[in-house]
């Protein structure tokens, strides 16, 4: 595609959900939005190393990067001595329903379509086998209830069509929306209306999962599966672009169970054909040597089109040129008739979207024409499975029903879904998320599929305004009704006997008398008859006030307590740093968290500087001035006063502004340049001891600590550490000292939330221990700038003191009997193998936990999770949150497949590997990842997909973005850090994603990139995202790139003046100046709208994320390009196509 070339952007994807904050109704790319100006400039295909042109000459291959005589290994050869991390190729040219042009036509480059065939070797499901069966004609729509009847008579309708190859087969089948109730299709040019015919199905080894419709997302289906094996084409419309509703497919095939669902990459054991004639369809079973090849998928933001082929001559069909497969298919006599569909697609074939025109006009079919192959070309980024056309699919077939909990094992919309949740017995996921619903009953099995069993818990999670916080449950002095065994607390699973007078535990099985006081009788099912008066028996999640017993040392506790603590040193006081603190303080004291209906927070605060000293200030309400007290001897830490130290904001009012008035003044002509750490810890781990009661410091520290103290750091950062057996060590903290401090904290309930502001290494991986241990959070501003870094930090700030907070907290999860929780991840502290205990927990933080078998399960009961938090409130009200969750268990490995969470999945496996950096060598963390994801997927292939040739690679429907999803975690900088990635950086990545929620690990790892200047400024929405590649931008166009922690606005070069106008207020390209961190607001509506779009993700985040713009081509641009992670990275991380192919091969290894 020429460059002048306007460029695909928008995906094809299904319609807007209605009142979704923030994702704009998506649209077929490329063709201009109404209200847009259209910009004459195609893609941006600049400087990005390893990014090849999309035609490269005969003989080179770019993802290889050199050139090279044999062509590359497709998804579906067998040749195994080729070019090692290459897969298949690319689209042929597209077809539609033109008759084929006369031997040796050529056809103009403008005609070429979105390829209808030859999406080199991409296939989603199971491939082939020998057993012929029949299909209903593609015009039939399938009406609910109603099981297709097989017709072979002709259709009514004829036109033209061009023999249907296997080839075409296969790849209209991969082309369907994957189970999605609506498809609207364009019907495959060319072949949508020959008579039907009986084509070549897959072999029928599968469990049946009933007959009927697939209802949407069944607790024992999950999607539906995708396969071609299932003969059944959707519904097609007799138009292009006419959207039709079709029904999922029945699942009873005439002699057939429905298949597991799964996305094949490359058809079985034939050649592909791009642009080379396509085999034609045979009757009987497919003979070794032909293919079955990949979808038409007109996903989104193509970039490329391939070349016209050569022209057409020769006697019968050559063999084609993506790779040495083996021999050429051999002919057979034409068959018309429909070509396959399929249900779980790559890529989809749809028809014109709203907003945006329809497809490219149609080109001469090239259909049964045997001919010159044209030149090998790389893989078409666009036939591979789409992060971004999921995410679409799930928001337009989940979005808009209330995900109701009723179920067991449901798996839930993926996060980047809005969608509503109502309790009915198990826990919302926004509490918990399984990486399967539907685990192994035994540990053989779990061991052979490699898939870690783990749920991510949010245990204090925010909910939106439209759902109801867990209820507050009141048992009296007695406390909660619990088992008498394993202690597990009252929910929905317990079984009432015996008229109700006893219960019988879901977890142990162990039966326990009711108290008098909870006696209730039973209805005709079994029911208490107070079952919908009780949280604890109807819902999920739920909270029980605790008694004195659940309370340390047998005593009610106190409010906690809030220390400010300011590094008062002279880069602090320099950079407008203290003062600014201060001045914030004034105003944010009112805002102190709160019970509901309080009139004001039961918290108190305190204050205290320090640099090579600490000073504590008396602010007690009887004084008229602040006092300062100084303590110079920080090797014995102590508090030197204890009344007037933590006070109510309220009644010390004025002697607290006063004091944050003075301390800019009394610091501001300092020349201290040292500081301390751990002492200051020390300080306010006393304070709230001598107070008896729990709480946070909020520490401001800006330098390494190396004045003369305990806890003194000296500077060990290494550089040439990194890629060697020592660099582990850059993760672990430099000394004990900070761990027997944490473990101090935490017991006295004493949480540490740190503001680091440093100009040079600091030591992140020392000074987060304490941080990290008592469940706190660590927040960074490198080289801050008062005018720059004001906004994040203020931001920050505020929403750090002002969130929930449960203090002095203790975690245990308990499950039923055949599994056990074995292995934790967060921040938090265990002094013993059960419970997790943090001085701390916020809203934002989770906790991962793992479980192992430790005996079987039956697909009866199923399996339960209980998790149990014991905190104090705000407002030091001692309390306990139940969360409930109940799973399916599966004999078949195929269910375990189904119902499978990509997305909470890489989260685990993110932290998994970043605790490993502490431990091993970044290496061996890598292969390992690599390893036991190529072993999942193997397992799947060789015990869930029907056989097919070694050349193809399959994925499990639910798991089709483990590659690229993997890919991003390996590529991460705490995995593979480039040059100018800090160690402390690297150490608070770490620090940072081992306790994120899954939706934060989502964007972290594949960013969300949105077209501005596709954004409509009269809706509320979002533009249509779009995939991580610097192929998909265009010089034309404005882009927002956003992961969690940073926004950057890329603008290309030839964008419009008025837009950059619009948006940035100067008049060119070059006046836009990057050292802003806002945008400026202009009263016009694109300003307005990219304004909002940016406030709009702000919100989402639990951090306030820097804003950069980077303009093309500027210095900037690199580290812009570094969250294209499609891209091959400058750090040596492969791109999304290199390393699906190296995944295909360690599975193809693992396989023989």
């Amino acid at each position: 595609m020429s460059v002048n070339q306007q460029a695909h952007t928008g995906p094809p994807y299904g319609q807007p959900q209605p009142g979704y904050q923030g994702y704009q109704q998506p649209a077929y790319g490329g063709q201009p939005l109404p209200g847009v100006p259209q910009s004459q400039y195609g893609a941006y295909n600049g400087p990005m190393p390893g990014y090849q042109q999309p035609v490269p000459p005969q003989g080179y291959f770019p993802s290889l990067g050199f050139p090279s005589k044999g062509s590359p290994v497709s998804l579906n050869s067998d040749a195994s001595s080729l070019a090692p991390n290459f897969i298949g190729s690319l689209r042929a040219p597209p077809t539609s329903g033109a008759p084929p042009p006369a031997s040796g036509a050529s056809v103009p480059s403008s005609h070429l379509a979105y390829s209808q065939f030859g999406h080199g070797d991409v296939q989603n499901g199971i491939p082939a086998s020998a057993a012929p069966m029949q299909r209903p004609p593609a015009s039939q729509p399938f009406l609910p209830g109603s099981a297709p009847t097989p017709v072979s008579q002709t259709s009514t309708f004829q036109q033209y069509s061009p023999p249907a190859s296997v080839q075409q087969l296969s790849n209209h089948m991969a082309g369907m929306t994957i189970g999605s109730t609506t498809a609207s299709a364009p019907p495959p040019a060319g072949l949508g209306y020959g008579p039907p015919t009986s084509i070549p199905p897959v072999s029928g080894s599968f469990s049946a999962t009933g007959s009927g419709l697939y209802t949407p997302y069944t607790a024992s289906q999950g999607p539906p599966p995708t396969s071609v094996s299932q003969g059944l084409p959707l519904a097609q419309p007799p138009f292009p672009g006419q959207p039709i509703s079709t029904q999922r497919l029945p699942t009873q095939v005439p002699g057939f169970a429905p298949p597991p669902s799964s996305t094949g990459i490359g058809p079985s054991s034939y050649p592909p054909t791009t642009g080379a004639p396509r085999p034609p369809t045979m009757p009987g079973p497919p003979l070794p040597g032909q293919t079955v090849a990949g979808p038409p998928t007109s996903q989104p933001n193509h970039v490329s089109s391939p070349p016209p082929p050569s022209a057409m001559s020769g006697p019968h069909p050559g063999p084609p040129m993506s790779g040495l497969h083996g021999p050429p298919p051999p002919t057979h006599p034409p068959q018309p008739g429909y070509q396959m569909q399929q249900n779980g697609s790559f890529g989809q074939v749809r028809g014109p979207q709203p907003n945006y025109g329809g497809a490219y006009p149609g080109t001469p079919n090239y259909g049964s024409q045997p001919g010159q192959p044209p030149p090998p070309k790389r893989l078409d980024p666009d036939s591979i499975p789409s992060p971004i056309q999921v995410i679409e699919d799930d928001r337009s077939n989940r979005g808009s029903e209330p995900f109701v909990t009723g179920v067991r094992g449901q798996v839930p919309p993926l996060v980047t879904t809005n969608f509503l949740v109502k309790d009915q017995g198990n826990a919302s996921p926004r509490y918990i998320r399984c990486t399967s619903y539907n685990i192994p009953c035994t540990s053989d099995m779990a061991k052979q599929s490699q898939v870690p069993l783990a749920a991510v818990i949010k245990p204090l999670a925010t909910l939106p305004p439209e759902e109801t916080l867990p209820y507050l449950v009141d048992h009296g002095e007695s406390g909660p009704v619990r088992c008498n065994r394993c202690k597990a607390y009252m929910c929905p699973f317990m079984q009432f006997i015996e008229g109700g007078r006893r219960f019988q535990c879901c977890f142990c099985s162990c039966v326990t008398e009711v108290p008098p006081h909870y006696f209730q009788h039973l209805d005709h099912t079994g029911k208490r008859v107070d079952f919908y008066d009780r949280p604890e028996l109807s819902l999920g999640s739920y909270e029980f006030l605790a008694t004195v017993d659940y309370c340390k040392n047998n005593k009610f506790p106190s409010p906690p307590a809030f220390i400010f603590m300011i590094d008062v040193s002279y880069n602090a006081v320099k950079s407008g740093l203290v003062r600014l603190i201060c001045e914030e303080l004034k105003s944010l004291l009112d805002y102190l968290p709160r019970e509901g209906n309080m009139e004001e927070s039961a918290i108190r605060v305190g204050f205290v500087t320090y640099n090579k000293v600490l000073h504590f200030y008396n602010v007690k309400s009887s004084l008229a001035q602040p006092q300062m007290m100084v303590v110079s001897d920080v090797a014995d830490m102590f508090v030197p006063l204890l009344d007037g130290f933590l006070v109510n904001v309220n009644e010390s009012r004025t002697v607290i502004a006063s004091l944050l008035d003075q301390i800019p003044e009394m610091f501001a002509d300092t020349r201290e340049t040292e500081t301390v750490f751990a002492p200051v810890i020390q300080a306010g781990l006393e304070a709230l001891k001598a107070a008896e009661c729990a709480g946070k410091l909020f520490i401001f520290h800006t330098s390494l600590p190396i004045a003369e103290a305990p806890g003194k750091l000296k500077n060990r950062d290494d550089k040439k550490l990194i890629n060697t057996d020592k660099e582990k060590t850059l993760f672990q903290p430099q000394t004990n000292f900070y761990n027997n401090l944490a473990k101090d904290c935490v017991a006295q309930g004493c949480c540490v939330d740190l503001f680091l502001f440093p100009n040079q290494y600091l030591d992140v991986a020392t000074l987060g221990v304490v941080t990290y241990q008592t469940g706190g959070s660590i927040y960074k501003y490198a080289y801050f700038q008062l005018e720059i870094d004001q906004d994040r930090f203020l931001n920050d700030l505020r929403r750090d003191v002002q969130k929930e907070v449960g203090f002095d907290a203790v975690m245990r999860v308990r499950t039923s009997t055949g599994i056990r929780a074995t292995d934790f991840f967060g921040a938090f502290y265990m002094s013993n193998t059960t419970d997790v205990e943090m001085a701390g927990l916020d809203c934002d933080k989770t906790i991962t936990v793992e479980f192992k078998h430790d005996d079987k399960l039956s697909e009866d009961s199923g399996a339960l999770l209980q998790c149990a938090l014991l905190y104090t409130s705000c407002a030091g009200q001692r309390r306990l949150r139940i969360h409930n969750l109940s799973l399916n268990c599966c004999t078949q490995l195929a269910d375990l497949y189904r119902n499978c969470e990509t997305d909470t999945l890489i989260n685990y496996l993110a932290k998994y590997a970043y605790r490993g950096v502490l431990g091993s060598p970044v290496k061996t963390v890598r292969d390992a990842l690599i390893n036991q994801c190529a072993q999942i997927l193997a397992c799947y292939r060789k015990n869930c997909a029907s056989p097919s040739s070694a050349g193809q690679l399959i994925l499990p429907e639910c798991m089709k973005l483990l590659p690229v999803y993997l890919n991003c975690v390996l590529k991460s900088d705490v995995l593979q850090p480039g040059l100018e990635v800090t160690t402390d950086d690297r150490a608070y990545i770490r620090q940072l994603v081992t306790s994120m929620d899954v939706a934060e690990t989502n964007v972290f790892f594949y960013p969300r990139l949105l077209p501005l200047t596709k954004a409509d400024v009269d809706s509320d929405s979002l533009p249509a995202a779009i995939r991580n590649s610097e192929e998909r931008l265009s010089k034309g166009d404005m882009y927002l790139l956003e992961n969690g922690l940073n926004i950057f606005v890329w603008v290309g070069v030839n964008v419009q003046q008025g837009l950059i106008q619009n948006l940035f207020g100067v008049s060119s390209f070059s006046q836009i100046s990057n050292a802003s961190s806002t945008l400026p607001v202009l009263e016009n509506p694109f300003s307005k709208k990219v304004r909002s779009i940016v406030d709009m993700l702000q919100v989402q985040r639990s951090r306030y994320m820097k804003l950069i713009i980077v303009k093309q081509e500027d210095k900037l641009e690199m580290l812009f390009k570094h969250f294209l992670v499609e891209d091959k990275s400058l750090s040596g991380g492969a791109s999304y196509v290199d390393f699906l192919c190296h995944m295909h091969k360690e599975i193809r290894q693992l396989l023989s």
